[in-house]
């Protein structure tokens, strides 16, 4: 079992959805916190409110992880403060989708940048300290139900979701000789602010049929806080695979036993989707 209890924990995208509610759940378990996200006001918003519950944030600063030399003067001083971290979390993240004849590269590179290059960057600059060490610790890495299946439009999201996977499916025995776990977190629907702020190449957000969409995906979503005692709970228990619902956990098991179900089931939300789409003239 991996205890947080006074543990060092690194929380990317930490101002707010899951990075926040996970920022919460483990100062509540006794975790100290290094908290970091691009939006440096609602960052500190989160640091204080955790103070004020008694929680310990040694350091909240606000870095983009796509920015390689940020990390690093992140890393810089992160580990002038306190050594190293013992558990690190990669849930920064932004979501793209769109058909390939509509998504520009500005949409892809940005993406590929933020959900893969970030988690790398942050891997690069804290894992080795951890292993140095010696004292074992915890990767986490925030993929998504996308980065297990082919979701429609996804794409650009799914790239970097399923490389994130790769990454950890490696490191998951590259660094258990150094008694460090790996948990891969693979979420369904949650009602974060990423539901309000993802770009879809060739559509029209505003568009009425878009937002009563939307509103049907969150009467599924879990909630934030949900979800981040879903991961806690996997890192505790030192679990590689990692689901926020449980519709995730069993439709991945279909695909794995059942994966002529799976390709029916894509082929089925991609027209339904593309149709929608089209009859309601959201594709522009």
């Amino acid at each position: 079992m991996t205890k947080f209890d006074g543990k060092t924990c690194l929380i990317t995208g930490a101002a707010s959805g899951l990075g926040r509610a996970t920022a919460f759940a483990a100062a509540d378990k006794g975790a100290a916190l290094i908290l970091t996200d691009i939006t440096a006001d609602a960052l500190e918003s989160t640091a204080r409110e955790i103070r004020e519950r008694g929680g310990e944030v040694v350091l909240a600063e606000a870095a983009d992880v796509s920015d390689h030399t940020a990390v690093v003067g992140l890393a810089a001083r992160v580990h002038e403060l306190v050594g190293h971290v013992d558990i690190v979390m990669n849930v920064a993240g932004i979501a793209t989708w769109g058909t390939v004849d509509k998504l520009t590269h500005q949409q892809w590179r940005r993406t590929v940048d933020i959900n893969l290059m970030g988690p790398i960057h942050v891997i690069e600059e804290f894992l080795p300290p951890m292993i140095a060490a010696g004292r074992g610790g915890h990767l986490v890495n925030v993929s998504s139900a996308a980065g297990l299946f082919g979701l429609p439009w996804h794409a650009p999201y799914s790239a970097t979701k399923f490389g994130l996977r790769g990454v950890s499916e490696v490191l998951r025995f590259d660094l258990r000789r150094h008694r460090i776990g790996v948990s891969l977190v693979c979420p369904g629907a949650m009602a974060t602010p990423m539901v309000d702020s993802v770009d879809i190449a060739g559509v029209d957000r505003n568009a009425e049929a878009l937002q009563k969409a939307m509103k049907q995906f969150l009467r599924h979503a879990v909630t934030p806080e949900q979800a981040a005692a879903a991961v806690v709970k996997g890192v505790e228990r030192n679990r590689y695979y990692v689901y926020t619902s449980h519709d995730i956990r069993l439709a991945h098991w279909g695909q794995r036993y059942v994966p002529f179900g799976y390709d029916l089931v894509m082929r089925a939300m991609n027209n339904f989707m593309t149709s929608y789409a089209h009859k309601n003239s959201l594709v522009r």
